[in-house]
This record gives C-alpha cells, structure tokens and sequence, in this order.
C-alpha cells in the first residue's frame, strides 16, 4: 500500500509526477498544432489535442493527489481536467479565429472582451478542479487563483522562450521540437507553483 504524502514529499512527488504528465500531454497539440497550421481541421484537432492534454495531466495529478486525499474521485478529477482544457484552447483560438472580424471592432470593445477572455481561459482548470475539491473541502477556492497564477507564469515562460525561436519557414521538425521545450518549461513552471498549494489540501479536511 502507497504511504499517504504529506508536507515536503506530497510537494516534490506532485511536481515530479505532474511535470511529467503535463510534458507528455502537451506533445499531443504541439505536434497536432505543428501538423494541421492553417488547415480547415486545426480547430476540432486542438479542441481533441487539447482534452488528451487536459486527461494526460489530471491523471497524473490524480495519482498523486489520492495520496493525500483518498476520497478524491480520479475520474471526476481527470473528467474535470480534460473538459477545462480543451474550453481553454477554445478561448485561447478565439482572437485567430475570428481575427477579421475583430479587426474592425474599438478599442474600448476589444480589450474588456480581451481581458474577460484571458481570465477565463486562466481560471478555466483550477475552477473545473475546484468543482471537485469543494466536494470535500469547504476552504478550496484558493485553488482557483493559484492555478489561473501557474498557467499565467507557465504561459509568460512559454512564449518567452518559443516566440523568439519560432521562424518562418522552419522546418517541421524544428518547430515541433522548439514547442515541446517550452511545453516541458511551462509544465515545469505550473507544476512547481500548484506543488505549493496542493500541500494545504490534507489541513483543510
């Protein structure tokens, strides 16, 4: 039987095993992302690349997490997980989807609509996450902002290490490969952040 984690070791297992499951999920749309660019299937392929993602890291969340919570449901957790992701890539597509549009619409309409939207796609995991802890912890709702705060920092790591390395005319093989760097620096970066506040859960129940 797995010894329950507490403390220090829940911390470090749960940024070894999450790290890790956040790495091996988004190979999924980096690839998808780098194979379908300016294809008429790229929006369904990353909404499904997405959820695979989103399953990918709940499931190793849930792995780690049931150590310190048995009475967290995994499937829910992964179900949760998986949903949130893919309406994240949703709202993170918008503005190229619907650039033209966009383009002829005032400032004072396009950045409240901006800031809505990146506050959505940055809450949209930890509030899908927290509709399952609430469930067993009355005092969960920090989960919320200290996951919109990962993915913020985990994003903001990303795009400052791909945007510069991304060219034109790449090979494919260099993009997929530049992508899957800053996916394992962004999920290296989420992990750490969440490592803090998923130590509090155990005191809470």
């Amino acid at each position: 039987m797995s010894r329950t984690l507490r403390g220090g070791r829940l911390a470090v297992a749960w940024f070894v095993t999450v790290t890790s499951a956040e790495f091996l999920g988004f190979i999924v749309p980096a690839v998808a992302g780098a194979l379908t660019v300016d294809s008429a299937v790229a929006l369904p392929v990353l909404l499904l690349a997405g959820a695979v993602e989103g399953a990918v890291l709940g499931a190793g969340q849930a792995l780690v997490l049931r150590r310190a919570v048995p009475t967290v449901s995994a499937r829910h957790w992964v179900t949760a997980t998986a949903a949130a992701a893919s309406f994240a890539y949703l709202i993170g597509l918008a503005p190229s989807m619907w650039a033209t549009q966009l383009s002829s619409r005032p400032p004072w309409v396009l950045w409240p609509a901006a800031a809505i939207l990146g506050l959505a796609l940055l809450c949209s995991i930890g509030f899908a996450q927290w509709l399952v802890l609430r469930r067993h912890f009355s005092r969960s709702a920090f989960w919320i902002a200290t996951t919109a705060g990962a993915w913020l920092l985990g994003l903001a790591v990303f795009l400052g290490v791909t945007m510069p390395l991304w060219q034109p005319g790449q090979r494919l093989p260099t993009t997929i490969t530049i992508g899957v760097l800053g996916g394992f620096l962004m999920a290296a970066t989420t992990s750490a952040v969440t490592a803090l506040a998923v130590r509090r859960l155990p005191s809470l129940g």
